[in-house]
């Protein structure tokens, strides 16, 4: 019998070969897909900005620069994934509102909003876009802003100031380094929109401490030495002076100097006014809140919605005094009051 013998298995190194390849070809692919999307760029975010201040004045330059911070500690770069779009609305309040649609209008992916003023119009320009309040001063709840602290609701969150209680705080102060004070100035532009509510509520204050309260009103930089001059009343023995980023603080300097000039001690609402050479000031810690603010844009750029962002109070406040400024002034800081503050300029 004729013996048939099995075909022998043949090897093919070409066969190797196209085994090999076809292999390593999904690994490949994967290797190469994951190589293009890693160098694929990313959404460029564009961060609309929207404040009263200018971007001349030291004060708004160091605020907008501590958010920029912030954001860059958090991995946002600019040119690379984020824009910012500033909007300064320079003393203008009437132009705030066009400011905030022109953002809208961008679009941006978020609003920050330094100030009530700020909060208010880019509120009204859109429901859509998600708002940060960078320092709001007025009681959010009340202005009607969010809903509640915990839960905001709608399309805004942030950092709120707590301003009414400060005034009554800076009220105190005031009383314990002028210990016979008896009346004091209250410096306000009645146009800012929280005005109304803030005068009660220093008024309050002033009728607990046993202090007798003037209002100095306003609305425009000419007007600031009309106030300081005028001589039909009787001469307060201090001066408290309101926050308002559109008009009070931009034309702060030339406040500073005529309560210096006339020997009125002041208190005012954020240390750079005493930097500047102001008496006192106590504040929450203004550029650590527009440090925060960049978390609160962080989140929403990577899908939080503002609703579920609890607003967040400040818990660091910081008491400064100008003992420079005292001096010049002949007026002597009792020691109890030094012993309080956080930061003494000699």
């Amino acid at each position: 019998m004729l013996e048939v013998s099995k075909p022998t298995a043949y090897s093919s190194p070409f066969l190797h070969a196209s085994r090999s390849v076809l292999l390593a070809l999904p690994v490949l692919l994967f290797v190469l897909c994951s190589s293009s999307q890693a160098q694929k760029p990313g959404k460029l975010y564009t961060v609309g900005r929207l404040t009263g201040g200018s971007p001349a004045d030291p004060l708004s330059k160091e605020n907008f620069e501590a958010f920029r911070q912030g954001l860059r500690d958090l991995g946002w770069i600019e040119g690379k994934n984020v824009i910012h779009e500033q909007r300064w609305s320079e003393n203008k309040p009437e132009m705030l509102r066009r400011f905030a649609a022109e953002l809208v209008q961008l679009p941006v992916d978020v609003i920050v909003a330094n100030g009530s003023q700020m909060v208010r119009a880019a509120k009204q320009a859109t429901s859509a876009i998600p708002i940060v309040m960078a320092a709001s001063g007025a009681d959010p709840v009340a202005a009607g802003f969010i809903t509640s602290l915990a839960r905001p609701e709608g399309n805004i969150t942030g950092m709120s100031l707590l301003s009414a209680e400060l005034d009554g705080k800076r009220m105190e102060l005031l009383k314990d380094a002028v210990p016979k004070l008896r009346r004091v100035a209250v410096l306000q532009n009645p146009d800012f929109p929280e005005a109304a509510s803030r005068w009660k509520d220093a008024a309050a204050a002033g009728r607990s401490l046993g202090v007798q309260l003037d209002s100095w009103t306003v609305r425009s930089p000419d007007e600031i030495e009309h106030i300081f001059s005028k001589k039909s009343r009787p001469r307060p023995d201090a001066l408290l002076v309101f926050s308002d980023p559109v008009l009070l603080e931009r034309y702060r300097e030339r406040i500073i100097a005529l309560a210096v000039k006339l020997r009125l001690p002041a208190i005012y609402p954020w240390r750079r006014y005493v930097e500047e050479g102001g008496l006192m000031s106590y504040s929450p810690d203004l550029l650590g809140m527009h440090r925060q603010s960049a978390y609160y844009v962080d989140k929403i750029l990577k899908g939080a919605k503002p609703a579920d962002l609890p607003v967040e109070q400040p818990k660091k406040f910081e008491l400064v005094i100008n003992l420079k400024t005292a001096k010049q002034m002949g007026l002597t800081i009792p020691p109890n009051v030094l012993a309080r503050a956080d930061k003494v300029i000699r």
